[in-house]
């Protein structure tokens, strides 16, 4: 069985350890993540990838679990050093952290695209799957606010996430082409996966490529997204707020609208089973709270379930 993922950083990297799971108990036989490319940004010098990093430590074990984000065992010298001498030290880039930045763009300044510089990435921290950019593109994610419209991580980051949002943008969407092997990778799975992350700054900037959002609509088989709220409330961050400003409400019908025409099943968690669901989506109800790694697999095991294909 084949299937390609959709996913962000934290939250979608935390559900895709379930599936690598299920792929080393002989479960799945390819697994394809297309990781967001619109929170990247140019800092220091380096080109930052955090959502495509987020999977890659995550999966790799290099993760700090209790942090939520980042390299384990990190170390804040160069950044330090830097603030100190006047360089921007508002995104937190740790010393190993920085190590894979710089090999990133080193890669890129010698003619080497996203895709390629990812893949050689994935290969070397030992990952057994397919590790995509949604696009070799300049893709990037600007949300519009009462306090003016700003790039993705100076909002997210910057500003810690207060501004409330009303519109998200996409610049170089229109023009972006999916990174190679993108669109092969969803034409031949078996079952489509969009990971519980952010549906506005996480999935919907890989859908904003045009190409890419044709094949998802065109699909043959069947596409799963998991809500990334429990009881109508983000695990962590500020998915619940965006989704009550802009989609109206956090219910499982608010979920499913911002894929309206893209999925044939929303996995929700039993604390939402009560919930507005919507009319042309199959709900599944289960446990989503991803604790540990056994909650992981489950939910894993859960979503293709849901497509029909059961582990």
């Amino acid at each position: 069985m084949k299937v390609t993922a959709l996913s962000g950083g934290v939250g979608g990297a935390r559900f895709l350890r379930g599936l690598v799971a299920l792929q080393a108990a002989g479960e799945l036989d390819e697994l394809t993540v297309v990781g967001n490319v619109g929170d990247d940004l140019e800092i220091l010098g380096l080109h930052v990838s955090p959502d495509l990093d987020s999977v890659l430590y995550a999966l790799a074990g290099l993760s700090d679990e209790e942090r939520g984000w980042g390299r384990a065992d990190e170390t804040w010298n160069a950044l330090e050093s830097a603030g100190a001498l006047g360089g921007d030290a508002w995104f937190r880039l740790g010393d190993r952290d920085i190590g894979l930045h710089l090999v990133r763009s080193q890669g890129l300044r010698e003619g080497r695209p996203l895709s390629a510089v990812t893949a050689e990435l994935a290969r070397a921290c030992g990952l057994g799957l397919t590790l995509l950019p949604a696009t070799d593109d300049p893709l990037r994610t600007f949300l519009e606010t009462p306090a003016g419209t700003f790039p993705f991580q100076t909002w997210f980051v910057g500003h810690g996430h207060r501004d409330e949002v009303d519109a998200v943008h996409y610049a170089g969407a229109p023009e972006a082409t999916p990174a190679p092997g993108v669109i092969e990778a969803i034409e031949a799975a078996d079952v489509l996966v969009l990971t519980p992350s952010n549906p506005y700054v996480s999935i919907h900037p890989i859908l904003a490529v045009p190409a890419i959002r044709e094949a998802v609509a065109a699909r043959a088989v069947p596409c799963v997204a998991v809500s990334p709220l429990i009881g109508g409330k983000a695990v962590k961050g500020p998915a619940d707020r965006m989704l009550a400003r802009m989609a109206g409400g956090t219910a499982p019908a608010d979920v499913a609208g911002c894929y309206a025409g893209l999925i044939d099943a929303l996995v929700i968690d039993e604390a939402d089973g009560d919930a507005a669901r919507p009319d042309d989506v199959r709900i599944v109800v289960t446990q989503t709270l991803m604790r540990d790694d056994e909650a992981r697999l489950r939910l894993a095991a859960a979503v293709l379930e849901a497509a029909g294909t059961p582990a």
